[in-house]
């Protein structure tokens, strides 16, 4: 099939990009190092100053109506349908729990606390009854309201789809 040229001249090949290439990083680690000659890592050529925080709206004219006003406006029925997205995890019947909590008077409940469901550490001490402002923050990104919880799901990321769902969380109960 093949003779000897033909496999050492394709061995040859090859040895010879893998030089190139080993050269090649080389020569780049000694061009762009990052390392002082004591072997410490070297400071930066320059820094870019960046601001910690965004500042605050100076007027009023540009905040929007809060969330618990967006609730009051929202559509239940459309919000029924965003639930088809917990559904796999949450019940809607007072006391059944299935993967997570039932949110059967989910609005106005205190966190982590109810009975006959294990929630993680995370969320029994977050502390506090769930708002309509809290609710939108965690459905927005689980992790990011209460770090260490178990819920995977990654969030809701249209705020019309989370009003939705609050104002139909809000019809279960209370």
């Amino acid at each position: 099939m093949f003779d000897t040229m033909t496999v050492t001249k394709v061995g040859g090949a090859l040895a010879g990009a893998l030089l190139v290439f080993l050269l090649i990083n080389w020569a780049s680690d000694i061009i762009y190092s990052t390392k002082s000659e004591n072997g410490a890592s070297a400071e930066a050529a320059y820094l870019i100053d960046v601001p910690k925080s965004t500042p605050e709206p100076t007027t009023t004219a540009s905040v929007g109506p809060s969330v618990a006003e967006r609730v009051a406006s929202a559509d239940i029925t459309k919000g029924q349908k965003v639930f088809s997205k917990c559904k796999a995890c949450h019940k809607i019947t007072e006391g059944v729990n299935a993967v997570g909590p039932s949110l059967y008077g989910v609005v106005g409940r205190d966190k982590g606390i109810l009975a006959g469901f294990s929630y993680s550490n995370a969320m029994a001490s977050k502390g506090g009854a769930w708002s309509v402002e809290d609710l939108d923050s965690f459905l927005t990104k689980p992790k990011d309201f209460v770090p260490g919880t178990k819920m995977g799901f990654g969030g809701l990321k249209k705020e019309q789809q989370r009003v939705n769902l609050i104002a139909y969380l809000q019809t279960l109960g209370n």
